[in-house]
């Protein structure tokens, strides 16, 4: 699958709340994984549709990490958060093309929310390693990608790659316009 990575203009469309009346509710799709105290990974989050959800989940005493190459996406993800007075719950970092960066937070995520990022990296299998690293054993991602974009082809490539790093299919939980794979990290 080709490489493309969501321009920054579009990050203000999916921020939009119509995403949630069109059924991409975040707190409907994230509240039965996350809970109070959790270490959440959210790779690509935009300006952060799901990412202040899933800062009200974990609570005062969880946090989400989130990572973007793009500048611009986490400046004005902070400046949303900060103004819900979420910033505190929220380690935003710019990261690179070729690595997520996240070796000092090797086996302390509870749960990943890939959603609709992965055919956005250029290596599917290194972005399934990287985020294994970093999740506990037993800890949850939730893949969800835009049946729009990926392919039924590529969506099982993905869920080969993720195999491939130790995570084990758990569920296929229903999202609109999404093909999901609920993933667990092995023991």
């Amino acid at each position: 699958m080709a490489h493309r990575v969501c321009p920054c203009w579009i990050g203000y469309l999916l921020a939009s709340p119509v995403r949630t009346w069109l059924g991409q509710d975040p707190v409907k799709i994230l509240s039965s994984y996350v809970r109070e105290g959790m270490t959440v990974l959210e790779p690509g989050p935009g300006m952060g549709f799901f990412t202040l959800p899933l800062a009200r989940l974990v609570g005062p005493t969880g946090r989400v990490i989130v990572v973007d190459l793009q500048p611009k996406m986490i400046a004005n993800l902070k400046r949303r958060a900060a103004k819900a007075d979420l910033l505190e719950r929220i380690d935003a970092r710019v990261t690179s093309a070729e690595t997520m960066g996240l070796g000092d937070i090797e086996n302390t995520v509870d749960f990943t929310l890939a959603f609709a990022i992965v055919h956005e990296f250029p290596d599917a299998a290194k972005f399934f390693h990287e985020a294994a690293h970093a999740c506990r054993p037993g800890a949850l991602m939730l893949l969800a990608e835009p049946s729009g974009h990926v392919k039924d082809k590529d969506f099982a490539a993905e869920l080969e790659a993720a195999a491939t790093a130790g995570l084990v299919l758990k569920d296929r939980p229903a999202i609109p316009r999404s093909q999901t794979a609920l993933l667990a990290k092995q023991s």
